[in-house]
């Protein structure tokens, strides 16, 4: 007989956690004391949100993703809400907007200056008021911009359009009320036409997110849902919980069947667990666990563990495209740690020898723009979402409004094939004319909506360098910049002066044919 390993071969097999120094956390932030099971903590690749602890109503701290360090006690809050906050979420398709929940009942939607809040923010751009009790939790739409999903203890889930030229809205779109009990999570399929939803009635419901009609609904006497997550396209269901005995579990669901196909104890704390698909388990004690799900027995495959000795109150995700690819970094979290009142960023890094873009392990994810409208999705299209590569300098895949230009474009230049030459010259001077309006255009749109970005961080709300070696680092990264730019114009040049000899010599061979 041969033997055979009793391991399973994976490229994530190896992947460690990196804590961020001191310098690189976030100091002295007033940290939320509430007992709601959220993350309380937010992220973008710009901003930093967290929930924090306030009297006299309720507040949360906007800081940018390069401030950090001590934190200031008089930073200026976003603080428009009467009752604490109980949970905040990024627009996934602007880092400008940011929504939050309260239980004074009502959803705020704020608009964050491009250079942070500068100011204590009072006025949201959008409130919507139709919950009876407090808010819990709210989830945006993956695919669709600006629709909203809130949920209160008043067991409705309702859907927001925010769309529309109230500032106060009074109305859902829909309102979703087939829980018996207070629900306790939410998570969208990958193009956003199913909802999974846990309920305290132990249920795990899955349903239409459009109509909210319910499509499959299970429990489990030895399994109490408490987060679910659906598995991308795999069919698959993951939630995380407690057994019987109060241990902490996670279990597997067939989506079609709803039946579980495999529960698998984390440990005997009695802290709740929340879940992040590769997929990463945490619960309050501090430790990380890295599984990775297949789709073959036995579904589960255990990979490593991040441990730590400071028990986290929440814990924020970096979206992928704001991850640091050159280092290998696969998942940055955002750390609360309440009892020292700070923010600490962990990296769970693969470790590679070649500094170059591993593209094996960052394959094309979800960017920052809307596949649909909010009145194309309620008109019941569903689209997956529009994806981006994450190697540097390459670009979010194009709309289809862009795609549809193309093709418009392909055929005018087909009626020009009739006139002999004309087609290879219009090609050659649109390289030369279009292409220069095309990213002066894209410039002055991105100078509009946003600052300027240097190495993946922003020039306005970088903080300075604080010690020697930091502002050597900065230096080096600077040089490096400017040494890319210089090899971009190079190239440009080239290139233009070969466009300009092409055309020159297709004019010339134009004129030759028609003095014969």
């Amino acid at each position: 007989m041969t033997w055979r390993p009793q391991y399973r071969s994976s490229k994530f097999r190896h992947v460690f956690g990196k804590a961020a120094t001191k310098e690189s956390c976030y100091d002295g932030v007033p940290i939320t004391r509430s007992v709601q099971d959220n993350n309380f903590c937010a992220v973008n690749p710009r901003f930093l949100a967290v929930i924090t602890e306030c009297a006299g109503g309720g507040a949360f701290l906007v800081l940018s993703i390069h401030h950090t360090g001590k934190v200031d006690p008089h930073t200026p809050r976003v603080s428009g809400h009467k009752g604490n906050v109980l949970d905040v979420k990024w627009n996934p398709f602007s880092d400008y907007c940011i929504a939050s929940c309260s239980e004074d009942t009502t959803v705020k939607v704020w608009e964050i200056p491009p250079h942070g809040v500068l100011k204590n923010l009072t006025v949201p751009w959008k409130e919507l008021q139709g919950h009876s009790r407090r808010v819990g939790l709210i989830e945006w739409h993956p695919t669709a911009n600006n629709i909203l999903f809130s949920t209160a203890y008043d067991y409705q889930v309702m859907i927001w359009n925010l769309d529309c030229p109230e500032q106060v809205i009074k109305n859902p779109v829909r309102t979703i009320s087939h829980h018996t009990d207070v629900v306790l999570s939410m998570s969208f399929n990958t193009d956003g036409s199913l909802l999974a939803t846990t309920c305290k009635d132990r249920k795990v419901r899955l349903m239409d997110s459009r109509s909210g009609n319910i499509l499959q609904e299970a429990n489990n006497k030895t399994h109490k849902a408490s987060k679910v997550l659906i598995l991308g396209n795999m069919k698959m269901l993951l939630t995380t919980g407690t057994s019987r005995w109060n241990d902490r579990q996670i279990a597997l669901w067939d989506q079609v069947r709803t039946q579980q196909l495999r529960a698998k104890l984390h440990s005997g704390a009695s802290s709740v667990l929340s879940s992040t698909f590769h997929v990463f388990v945490n619960g309050g004690d501090g430790n990380i666990r890295y599984y990775e799900i297949s789709s073959e027995k036995p579904y589960i495959h255990y990979l490593t563990e991040y441990r730590s000795n400071l028990p986290q109150k929440g814990m924020g995700v970096m979206p992928k495209r704001g991850l640091d690819v050159s280092s290998c970094e696969v998942f940055r979290f955002y750390k609360l740690v309440t009892i020292k009142s700070l923010i600490e960023p962990l990296s769970m890094i693969v470790p590679r020898r070649s500094e170059s873009y591993q593209e094996d392990i960052y394959p094309m994810t979800a960017g920052n723009r809307p596949a649909l409208t909010a009145e194309e999705w309620l008109s019941g299209i569903d689209k997956g979402p529009v994806l981006m590569s994450l190697k540097p300098g390459s670009q979010v895949a194009e709309s289809y409004s862009e795609m549809n230009k193309e093709r418009g474009n392909l055929l005018d230049s087909r009626r020009s094939q009739s006139r002999p030459g004309m087609q290879q010259l219009a090609y050659i001077q649109d390289q030369l004319g279009t292409k220069d309006g095309k990213e002066d255009g894209s410039r002055t749109a991105d100078d509009r909506s946003r600052t300027p970005i240097s190495n993946g961080e922003d020039l306005a709300l970088c903080s300075p360098p604080r010690t020697e070696n930091e502002l050597l680092l900065k230096f080096h990264k600077q040089q490096e910049e400017i040494r890319r730019l210089r090899e971009l114009v190079h190239q440009r040049d080239v290139r233009v002066k070969q466009l300009e000899l092409e055309i020159k010599n297709i004019k010339n061979s134009q004129a030759q044919s028609s003095d014969f």
